[in-house]
């Protein structure tokens, strides 16, 4: 817009605002000057720039507050009215006022009674629409007010509350009062714990402790939107700091969700009047209205943002952006409902504009309505109704869709029941009847309270079709009564799987098909809660991105809490990657991937945190540092959900030097013992349940040998002391934790070791032997054994390590990679790489279908066949006997084994 322009826009908007608006006319009058100077075009767009106008006489405090008010709520009329500023500059200016009033009050309150004392120890929380700095027009100001009995100054008789109380009095006082020059601000208390009883100053301890302890569910949604506005800042900061793992949980109570859509239900009912579009619709309560854009967002930022912090934007449209961001709702919901909130908040303040009240509601007569679209700038009411009445809908029908809550209930009546069930799919239609019959009775520990049994009824609808259309009903709702009789609680589940129906498709596949997920849903429930983020199903993130994530939110100084923690969030990925797995969303190879990422960021964080915490005892060895060799599948980067971990403990520098800590070491005990530190802080149970079974036994001299040796002992062992079945083992080696020169140094030596001029008979004979060795061990469990079978993962890892080393050629941690190399050189079928992946899918998927490795549940086989690139059952049965097949004869060839002589 040009100069001009601006100021043609700037007339017209103080012409309508005279024309219009009684109240702005009045405020004109008032301030002849001011308004001449926003005639000029010095529209100011935030809370700095009415410097000048808020210069007035400060020997009347509560005169001056009134008189700078008047011209701030002018300067921002006539600035919205001309669009010199948008909705977003208005509100924060009209915020930005809201917290510079109270400071002053709170100056004033303190000078008055404590002269020579600085305020201090007194903060005001400010919520709603002044905590995310969005206030009306015409608002009402929500806030806490909070005090340090310890900071606060008072006089020497005075009782510490009752000298809060009195501060927090003339704060009111002084911004609420009317007087012939208006009002600053309605302040309203009442959103403090039990205002009815509590005094309308809190102690930051009783505070806290009640948000801790006692909280409503309601209570949460409110501090979605708090911050420390005024007076002592880091007092209030320190308040909110304490409380945020109660607004924010990663567990989610959906029972605040909940209360949240019974309050929509509530304000529809009260305002019944007001909802229906039209003249006298409520713009801030109506259907489809400004409230609803309010609690759709804050219901998703309950949802998602205890896990995202991104997400804990206070603003309306900076958390609707934000949820777009993340992909939590799609990009155009938020376009347009950010569109129809601007819209609405604009029309409400021309409502308030008017004559200073605190109104939302459209006016019901024409007359009135048409005053309100001229203040707008549009010919007329009925072209506002018509600028308002599609995103009214829009929204309206969005928020309903969030809402909507299934009336349908599962019958009680045993025949109708039992009907019901047998349109729903279920054979043993007696049998499921009694499971929920007893989950109705209150029969299971998880579903003895009433409130269980009331969250249960709105989700039985939708579950029991989704398990009757399921490849085995009948064990699908057996194992989620398994579930439920080891939960101590199901609400928060009933509740998440009605907020998230969508879930319920997810936990009847883990129930049906994946035994092993289901085990560990029924220790661990909140597992399934990472499941609501959208990103839950993405592959995990590279390893230091993963690494730095998982740092971030395990953060704690207090060791065993680290632990625990660490335990969680491993948990929770390693639950999702299976869940990905079984839904068909990843590939089991990358599965496989995403397993070992998981495991070697868990390595890099908790060997860093026993470090710090051995180090704290026993010092450091100067020059000398751990470093983790990881064999077996995690060398080769390819885990399943069951696989330990194979590791090696190694370290740099000199063996007899000696630590400097308080609690001095030589070098080998030194290592000795942080090594059993480390491996304890990856595997020991916590609270949480435990982490990974750690195997060391492929360390130098086996389970006789050190836990730990130095470098100069590892390289001198392979060297003089080694089995060729160790060095088969070393070609899957990779160091995994340490400095990136010692891991640098141990993969050369390993390079090296392997690298060398062996006798080839003897080696044949020495693999030969370890095969047969292992057959006679740990025979194949089933026929569906991929690893142990004959022509299995053990027999190709064979083959492959058993090339490598007689060829001195091909290695690679990854088989993949191993098997591409040396088929490159001619030295072994390129089928072997197919067959590879096929068994190694298999392997990864049956870990969590069939984990014991025996025969497969016909209801599950399909989904195996589909996750391993089978086109069914019979053609992955027929292309694992052709993989087997391939394999042995590799095995034989390679091995010299006569194909009628032994078999491996």
């Amino acid at each position: 817009m040009t100069q001009a322009g601006e100021a043609d826009a700037i007339a017209a908007a103080i012409d309508r605002a005279k024309s219009f608006a009684p109240f702005l006319h009045r405020l004109i009058n008032a301030n002849p000057e001011y308004a001449a100077e926003l005639g000029g075009g010095a529209i100011p767009n935030r809370i700095e720039d009415f410097a000048t106008a808020l210069e007035s006489d400060h020997s009347d405090p509560m005169r001056a507050l009134r008189l700078e008010k008047q011209k701030l709520a002018l300067g921002t009329a006539i600035g919205d009215l001309s669009g010199q500023l948008d909705l977003e500059q208005t509100v924060e200016i009209l915020s930005d006022f809201a917290d510079y009033s109270l400071d002053r009050a709170i100056e004033t309150a303190f000078a008055e009674r404590y002269p020579d004392a600085d305020p201090r120890g007194f903060a005001v929380i400010a919520l709603g629409k002044h905590g995310s700095r969005e206030l009306n027009y015409s608002s009402d100001i929500d806030l806490i007010f909070l005090f340090d009995p310890e900071t606060m100054p008072r006089r020497e008789k005075d009782d510490p509350q009752q000298a809060a109380v009195r501060i927090g009095r003339r704060v009111s006082e002084l911004l609420n009062e009317r007087t012939g020059d208006g009002y600053v601000f309605r302040v309203d208390l009442r959103l403090r714990p039990s205002p009815e009883v509590t005094p309308i100053v809190l102690a930051i301890g009783a505070a806290i402790a009640h948000y801790e302890s006692s909280a409503e569910p309601w209570e949460r949604a409110v501090f979605i939107r708090a911050r420390a506005a005024a007076g002592d800042i880091a007092l209030g900061t320190q308040f909110l700091d304490a409380i945020r793992p109660f607004v924010w949980r990663r567990s989610l109570d959906f029972s605040a969700i909940k209360t949240i859509r019974s309050m929509s239900h509530r304000i529809r009912d009260h305002y019944a009047q007001g909802q229906g579009f039209g003249p006298g619709y409520d713009l801030k309560r109506g259907r489809g209205g400004i409230r609803e854009i309010e609690f759709y967002a804050q219901i998703h930022q309950l949802i998602h943002g205890g896990r995202d912090a991104q997400l804990r934007a206070p603003a309306t449209l900076d958390a609707l952006a934000a949820l777009g961001e993340g992909g939590h709702i799609p990009v155009s919901e938020v376009e347009r409902l950010s569109g129809a909130y601007r819209l609405y908040r604009t029309i409400e303040h021309r409502l308030q504009m008017i004559e200073d009240q605190q109104t939302h509601s459209l006016p019901s007569d024409a007359e009135a309505l048409d005053q309100v679209a001229h203040l707008h700038d549009v010919a007329n009411g009925d072209a506002l109704l018509e600028m308002l009445a599609g995103p009214v809908t829009y929204v309206g029908a969005l928020y309903d869709q969030l809402d909507s809550e299934d009336e349908d209930r599962l019958p009680s009546d045993p025949d109708l029941l039992d009907k019901a069930l047998e349109q729903a799919g279920f054979t043993a239609q007696a049998q499921a009847r009694r499971l929920i019959t007893g989950w109705r009775a209150g029969k299971l520990r998880s579903t003895q309270s009433i409130v269980a049994r009331e969250a249960l009824e709105p989700v039985l609808p939708i579950l029991v079709p989704e398990m009757g259309c399921s490849p085995d009903p009948g064990g699908a709702i057996r194992r989620f009564d398994i579930l439920l009789d080891r939960l101590p609680s199901a609400v928060n589940l009933f509740r998440l799987l009605e907020a998230r129906p969508g879930l319920i498709t997810l936990l009847v596949d883990i129930l049906s098909h994946a035994p092993a997920l289901a085990d560990e849903l029924a220790r661990h429930a909140q597992l399934f809660d990472g499941l609501i983020d959208a990103t839950a199903l993405d592959p995990p993130e590279p390893l230091d991105e993963l690494i730095a994530m998982l740092e971030e939110r395990s953060i704690s100084a207090d060791y065993q809490a680290k632990l625990n923690r660490m335990r969680q969030l491993v948990g929770e990925e390693r639950f999702a990657l299976g869940v990905q797995l079984i839904e068909g969303r990843s590939d089991p190879l990358e599965v496989a991937g995403g397993y070992s990422r998981v495991a070697e960021a868990s390595i890099n964080i908790l060997a860093d945190a026993a470090i710090a915490e051995f180090e704290a005892t026993h010092g450091q060895i100067d020059g000398s540092d751990l470093v983790i060799l990881a064999l077996g599948r995690l060398g080769g980067e390819a885990l399943t959900h069951a696989s330990d971990l194979d590791l090696v403990y190694l370290f740099t520098g000199d063996h007899s030097a000696q630590s400097d800590g308080e609690r001095p070491l030589g070098a080998t005990s030194y290592y000795q013992r942080l090594a059993q530190r480390v491996s304890a802080a990856l595997s020991v149970p916590t609270a949480a349940g435990p982490l990974y079974e750690v195997d060391t036994r492929l360390r130098p001299s086996g389970a006789q040998g050190l836990l730990a040796v130095s470098f100069d002992s590892f390289a001198a062992y392979h060297r003089d002391n080694a089995w060729n079945w160790e060095h088969m083992a070393l070609a899957r080696a990779r160091p995994v934790y340490g400095p990136s020169d010692a891991c640098d140094e141990l993969a050369e030596m390993i390079r090296q070791t392997l690298d060398r001029e062996r006798d080839g008979e003897k080696l044949l004979a020495d693999v030969r032997a370890i095969r047969r060795e292992i057959a006679q061990h740990k025979p194949a469990a089933g026929s569906f054994d991929v690893k142990m079978i004959d022509g299995g993962l053990v027999d190709l890892e064979f083959c492959i390590h058993l090339t490598q080393l007689y060829e001195r050629t091909g290695f690679d941690p990854q088989l993949p990679k191993a098997i591409v190399a040396l088929s490159d050189a001619g030295l072994v079928d390129p089928a072997l790489s197919s067959a590879h992946d096929l068994l190694t899918r298999m392997l990864v998927t049956l870990r969590l279908v069939a984990p014991g490795s025996k025969d497969i549940a016909k209801a599950s086989r399909e989904l195996v066949a589909a996750r391993c690139g089978a086109e069914n059952w019979d053609a992955l049965v027929a292309e694992y006997e052709q993989a087997r097949q391939c394999v042995m004869r590799e095995w034989h060839r390679i091995a010299h084994i006569p194909d009628e002589g032994e078999t491996g």
